[in-house]
């Protein structure tokens, strides 16, 4: 079962690449909810509105021991929640991947576009359609942090450990690619070893 945080964002649009899947999965709103699913989506939103929700239930220190031993997957304001240092006060940052991250980098809303990025995973190459919605941007690379996609050049995925971090919305253009694969038993076996 993975869960999606249901706080805010648009997590239905997980729940819909999940179900294309065959992935059970389940809106996540407490806590206690983590005890009982395998992996986490932190889908994209609005990074303060979804820190202040976070802090008001208490989720900081719980995901952060649920992502010691299962993965979890953060698009946009995802990232920006899974970031270490985050160039806004206002959000509280899991740690989780060793990046750090500027708000809304890529422009406002109007700024917003969609183009096809480089892939690579497991040392295969992957072309994928990828939507920038006031995208964050990743300004610094941790020493144990993969690349597997850029655009112009500057980082927009990255992977670290079983954990995943992007920049864009592949849920709103109905690629299963990222949750494939964070998800996937193969993935979660190779970094359990």
């Amino acid at each position: 079962m993975i869960g999606v945080l249901a706080l805010q964002g648009d997590y239905e649009k997980h729940i819909q690449i999940l179900d294309q899947l065959d992935m059970a999965s389940t809106e996540v709103r407490y806590p206690e909810q983590l005890d009982s699913i395998e992996g986490l989506i932190i889908p994209g939103g609005e990074s303060t509105t979804m820190t202040d929700l976070m802090q008001r239930v208490g989720f900081h220190n719980p995901i952060r021991e649920f992502s010691e031993k299962k993965p979890i997957l953060g698009t946009c304001a995802g990232l920006i929640i899974m970031a270490k240092p985050v160039d806004d006060s206002r959000i509280e940052p899991l740690h989780i991947l060793d990046v750090d991250v500027d708000r809304n980098a890529y422009g406002r809303q109007v700024h917003s576009f969609t183009d096809h990025l480089p892939v690579t995973l497991n040392g295969k190459s992957n072309s994928t359609k990828a939507a920038f919605i006031r995208a964050p941007k990743i300004s610094r690379i941790g020493p144990s942090v993969e690349v597997i996609s850029t655009y112009e050049g500057e980082p927009v995925a990255v992977k670290q450990d079983h954990h995943m971090g992007l920049a864009f919305h592949p849920e709103l253009d109905g690629v299963t690619l990222f949750h494939q694969f964070v998800f996937s038993t193969q993935f979660e076996s190779v970094h359990a070893a």
